[in-house]
């Protein structure tokens, strides 16, 4: 019988969607699942991009370019230089989410066998994108007493081997919500420069920065011109993760040209998915002072109802709509399989992320577990209160 490439042995499997049998199950049985699991807002996407669908009026539906519709991508580059950052609509490609921009950037930029250096814990998914493009992930472990704070430029420095390529990193950060600062930016900035490594930075969450913080983009950081290749999507910042439309920016002609070649391979991205995007850049800045205020809000009732659960420890985040929290447990995926399977709380129980496959270290994570905060106010007490009530039910088993 023929076998599965290596690759699709290697390739992991999501710790955000892992469990989902087990919560199908608890649904088949009447249960409420409260899915804090995954990053899938309830903010209501902006009108602007649902009037355009509803507006379309085109007869066919056409392929776009290759690299997006021409209209979409220069009201994009007009956004960032909105931002004073210094893009052209040549520097964007369109891609199908923000996952194909870093998948076609990656395989632009990697050859089998080499390495990429990623800060742990990570989205999950740069693992898979890595096996793709036959890279080595070789992480570098950030950790909850600092905040998850962007590792010294001393610790990336001692993972630099002859093999390494590239570094990627998150800001702000999924799965943690950790902001990285300007200072810590610049000193990874001059580090790649000096060993002449690509920079994948992922800053889908730009929007999303909490407390009065600055958000340093790193278009915004000189030198390196040939050396970034950015991520972005509109899934999070416009609630519209079913649109699949995303952007690989790079001012590398070099990049933009190879990547440009697997973009043709696919053809094009989703044409009513870029129609959406294009007018969802019309949203007014009422509509981020709207979003941040309510995911600040449930950020604040969920960190402090979790971390008043006694055992429980969790960094507060400063952007995104995640964080990492450590439980008073042995085996965090035991446990949130458990909850699913054996417990409810007047019949409701909740879904986590366990928090071991977004480390690549062997071991790492083993008691942590992401939270996603996209619930409304009502449904995010409930969840934290089933797991307040899961773990001490927990706990009494002597698991």
């Amino acid at each position: 019988m023929p076998t599965v490439s290596n690759k699709g042995l290697q390739m992991p499997a999501s710790p955000i969607r892992k469990l989902v049998p087990f919560a199908e199950e608890a649904k088949r049985k009447g249960r409420k699942v409260y899915h804090l699991n995954i990053g899938q807002p309830d903010i209501k996407t902006p009108i602007q991009a649902l009037n355009a669908i509803q507006n379309f009026d085109l007869p066919v539906v056409e392929y776009s370019h290759s690299a997006g519709f021409a209209s979409y991508r220069e009201k994009l580059a007009a956004y960032y230089q909105g931002l004073n950052l210094p893009v052209r609509s040549e520097d964007i490609l369109i891609t199908t989410g923000g996952s194909e921009a870093l998948l076609f950037g990656l395989m632009s930029c990697l050859d089998p066998g080499d390495e990429v250096i990623i800060p742990e814990p990570f989205y999950a998914n740069y693992a898979a994108f890595a096996i793709a493009a036959g890279a080595q992930i070789v992480p570098v472990t950030a950790h909850i007493e600092d905040g998850f704070a962007l590792p010294s430029p001393s610790a990336f420095a001692e993972k630099i081997s002859a093999k390494t390529k590239a570094i990627v990193i998150c800001n702000p950060g999924n799965p943690t919500g950790t902001v990285y600062s300007a200072e810590a930016l610049n000193a990874l900035r001059d580090l790649v420069i000096k060993h002449d490594l690509f920079l994948f930075a992922d800053e889908v969450y730009r929007e999303f920065v909490y407390d009065g913080q600055p958000f340093t983009s790193t278009l915004s950081l000189e030198g390196l011109e040939q050396h970034l290749i950015l991520v972005d999507s509109v899934s999070k910042r416009y609630s519209m993760c079913g649109a699949r439309i995303g952007a690989m920016i790079t001012r590398n002609a070099e990049v933009y040209q190879a990547a440009l070649k697997f973009a043709q391979a696919r053809l094009s991205p989703p044409t009513f998915g870029q129609v959406a995007s294009e007018a969802a850049l019309d949203a007014p800045a009422s509509y981020f002072t709207e979003v941040v205020q309510e995911y600040v809000h449930r950020r604040n009732l969920t960190h402090r109802l979790l971390t008043s659960i006694p055992g429980v420890t969790a960094p507060l985040p400063g952007g995104a709509f995640y964080m990492v929290a450590e439980l008073p447990v042995e085996d965090a995926e035991d446990f949130c399989a458990w909850l699913l399977t054996d417990f409810d709380w007047e019949n409701q129980t909740v879904m986590l992320a366990p928090a071991a496959g977004f480390y690549r270290s062997a071991g790492a994570g083993k008691k942590q577990v992401r939270i996603a905060y996209v619930l409304n106010e009502a449904d995010l007490q409930n969840a934290m209160r089933c797991l307040e009530l899961g773990l001490k039910a927990y706990q009494a088993l002597g698991r």
